[in-house]
């Protein structure tokens, strides 16, 4: 199979020849890089930045610990594919909650550790980089279709357009709850308490994930 990718300034490119399906994605993507599959189009994943790096990690450890405090039946592993059920993509999110009790219902978790339904994740969320078109626009239709029951878009260095962050562009954390089949964003910003319904419990203002970037 023919495949090119390249990665410019942090962000996404790719270069291909044909468009692939599922099938041939997962059969064709070598163990050592992360990529994703954007309706057919291979989309290579750029290596991340040291700050996106910190957040990644920060966000991870807190829920990870909340997991562990309250005993839930809770994953976060590190690269499973998310896929929208009858097409062909796949999306490999920074972070990414499992309900373990669902993933025997998962067809595809077992040899292409890959999950399709609502049921198996209660949250996911994604770091903006320079791709952040992809974050407020792509995955939050996808993800939004899916049924995923939060989405959180983690914007910390004020990438994303106007329309989604406001005017001045500043960093802001977008939470995202489905409500009748629809996604309903709520924005925090500086000592706000960011709010999650999949864990009401723990206490983040916005600066302590946007100051996990640098510390």
């Amino acid at each position: 199979m023919d495949t090119a990718g390249g990665v410019k300034g942090g962000s996404m490119t790719q270069t291909i020849n044909k468009t692939l399906t599922f099938e041939e994605f997962v059969k064709w993507k070598p163990e050592n890089k992360h990529y994703e599959l954007h309706d057919g189009v291979i989309v290579e994943v750029a290596q991340p930045i040291g700050k996106h790096e910190n957040v990644f990690a920060f966000l991870s450890r807190k829920i990870n610990v909340e997991i562990d405090r309250l005993n839930l039946p809770y994953i976060v592993p590190s690269k499973v594919l998310v896929k929208p059920d009858g097409k062909e993509s796949a999306y490999l999110p920074d972070v990414l909650v499992l309900d373990k009790r669902n993933l025997k219902n998962e067809s595809l978790f077992e040899k292409e550790s890959t999950v399709s339904q609502s049921e198996s994740i209660p949250l996911v969320v994604e770091v903006v980089s320079t791709n952040w078109g992809d974050d407020y626009a792509v995955k939050f239709d996808e993800y939004e279709t899916i049924g995923i029951p939060e989405y959180l878009i983690v914007d910390y260095l004020g990438l994303g357009g106007r329309k989604f962050i406001g005017n001045p562009k500043l960093p802001t954390i977008t939470v995202c709850q489905l409500k009748n089949g629809e996604y309903e964003s709520v924005l925090y910003r500086g000592e706000e308490v960011v709010q999650l319904n999949s864990f009401p419990e723990l206490q983040l203002t916005a600066n302590q994930i946007f100051l996990s970037a640098t510390t």
